[in-house]
């Protein structure tokens, strides 16, 4: 069974309350997403970091449930 697009908003902004989260369906099927995050939380860490902080957040759901995620991270610009 497919993730929401909003679940997946719901979890990201859950873990990092400040985030900004913008999720697109990348094929209409519910399966394949892009996410793009920014959130201070963010700020000092590397991009493999920030993306382990926003795949945490997914509590597990991705590679199961959550097929395939583009993923997209920053930290807020000034």
């Amino acid at each position: 069974m497919a993730m929401d697009a909003h679940e997946i908003e719901r979890m990201i902004k859950a873990a990092l309350p400040d985030a900004a989260v913008e999720i697109k369906d990348l094929a209409g099927d519910g399966d394949h997403y892009a996410a793009t995050v920014v959130s201070a939380a963010f700020k000092g860490k590397t991009r493999v970091q920030q993306h382990q902080m926003v795949y945490a957040a997914l509590q597990g759901n991705m590679g199961g449930v959550l097929h395939a995620l583009a993923l997209t991270t920053s930290v807020p610009q000034d």
